[in-house]
């Protein structure tokens, strides 16, 4: 019985490694691949800069900025300032600001066109009880006015894109101009930018999300543009107005994470999903781990909670086969790769230091055999490639994104990252516990007052 057990074990340890490491390998593999259709390289954000996303803008395109708030008169002044451009209206949604979020909005937006800047700031204040009823609910606070105004001044719908913003977003020089294009193509009702964080040398928190995002997630994302699935986020998000029309009077959702929502909700309708290597968006990191756990759990429990909407994915008439497959895949991730890794990562570790069996070849065949002398090198060696060899691959990926990142920090990220797996397991954890006891409340993540000209 006990040796059935462990056999069972077994199996289900090299599943969830096999998946982990090919989910893994087809995503970057992908990413490193649509680098090159997009005749890019993994450097080519590494020095970009962030502020000036009109820059070289042609297109005709009307853009409306949706910018969600609550408590944020430390940043909102510059990312408003730097929304404004050319046929462009920024509408800055005050969700019960308990500070001057509002009035510093304003201030921003009357300032920039009495310096003759481009473009009109809407302020939008939400009262109490109807305020702080999560960030889906804001942003549908903000269509409306959107739709109000497209009609009042006689703009085509097809001719307009929404943007989404944090208070504390920025996008880089010359977004614009990579982006709104992409909307050429009828069937693309979505565009995700990469995100880059601004403060990542505060500490070692800060270092580790930028490595997150800018090693993992985007070139991942990029791969993700083969099937049209890339995942929406709150930040540097696009969409067709049209788009959101089709989705009805309430677009976004009440999930805890409504971007991801309303990526599915298109999806389904058949509107491709698509992000650039030539631009991107930055963001302050969380530098004190309380609120990264608080943050990432409720990020944890948002995807978790998505997992209700797979029969409607492999239901969908219009979503392409291979389409549905991905995002399948991508749902299920927190399901059968990070709960249950979280428990067989301790059981691999305790393997590989108990067992005095090594591998060795005899003939043809690998063999088990009975070497204490051996344990140690031998096993600290496999379990060693087993747990950081993938990491290491994004460590090079980091690396060769900025050049400002040196081979030593790079290392040091790469191998941190199976010992900050733990942040992860608690908050999926964490995430399933709330789940499990219906709580669906959710504390907004507060940021940092920064200098003006941060970079």
């Amino acid at each position: 019985m006990k040796r059935a057990l462990l056999k069972a074990v077994d199996t289900i340890g090299y599943t969830v490694i096999g998946m982990s490491a090919g989910y893994l390998a087809l995503a970057m593999g992908a990413g490193l691949l649509e680098l090159r259709r997009q005749k890019a390289s993994l450097r080519v954000q590494g020095d970009a800069a962030y502020g000036s996303p009109h820059l070289d803008r042609r297109d005709r395109r009307h853009l409306y900025a949706l910018v969600p708030c609550l408590n944020e008169e430390s940043v909102i002044g510059t990312t408003v300032t730097g929304l404004l451009g050319p046929r462009t209206t920024v509408v800055v949604i005050d969700d019960g600001s308990d500070d001057t979020t509002g009035e510093v909005a304003g201030r921003a937006g009357s300032g920039a066109r009495a310096a003759g800047g481009d473009g009109d700031v809407a302020v939008l204040r939400r009262e109490l009880p109807h305020a702080r009823e999560g960030k889906g609910e804001a942003l549908n606070h903000g269509i409306r006015l959107i739709r109000e105004q497209v009609a009042a001044r006689g703009q085509d719908p097809a001719d307009v894109v929404v943007c989404v913003m944090d208070a504390d977003g920025r996008l880089s020089d010359r977004a614009l101009s990579h982006v709104l294009p992409l909307f050429d193509d009828p069937r693309v009702g979505g565009v995700q930018l990469g995100v880059r964080i601004r403060n990542r040398r505060g500490n070692f928190l800060t270092w580790f999300q930028d490595y997150q995002f800018w090693a993992m997630a985007a070139v991942t994302q990029f791969g993700r543009n083969w099937t049209s699935t890339v995942s929406l986020g709150g930040n540097g998000q696009f969409t067709r107005l049209t788009a959101l029309d089709q989705l009805g009077e309430r677009p976004w959702s009440q999930s805890l994470t409504e971007d991801l929502d309303l990526a599915i909700s298109l999806a389904v309708r058949g509107w491709r999903l698509r992000t650039t290597a030539h631009a991107s968006v930055d963001q302050q990191g969380v530098s004190d781990l309380r609120r990264l756990v608080r943050q990432r759990t409720r990020w944890y429990q948002g995807h978790m909670t998505a997992i209700r909407r797979m029969g409607e994915i492999w239901r969908a008439p219009r979503m392409r086969h291979l389409a549905a497959l991905e995002m399948f895949a991508y749902l299920l991730v927190p399901w059968i790769l990070d709960l249950p890794w979280s428990l067989l990562f301790q059981y691999c570790l305790i393997w590989f230091i108990r067992s005095p069996n090594v591998l060795v070849l005899r003939g043809r065949r690998a063999v088990a055999v009975n070497a204490t002398w051996l344990k140690w090198p031998l096993n600290v060696t496999a379990w060693y490639l087993l747990a950081f060899a993938p990491a290491l691959a994004t460590s090079f990926a980091y690396l060769r994104r900025d050049k400002q990142v040196g081979p030593a920090r790079a290392l040091l990220l790469g191998h941190s990252f199976v010992v900050m797996n733990y942040l992860s397991f608690l908050c999926a954890w964490r995430a399933l516990f709330r789940m499990v006891r219906g709580h669906t409340g959710w504390t907004k993540t507060t940021r940092e007052a920064e200098p003006l000209a941060a970079a």
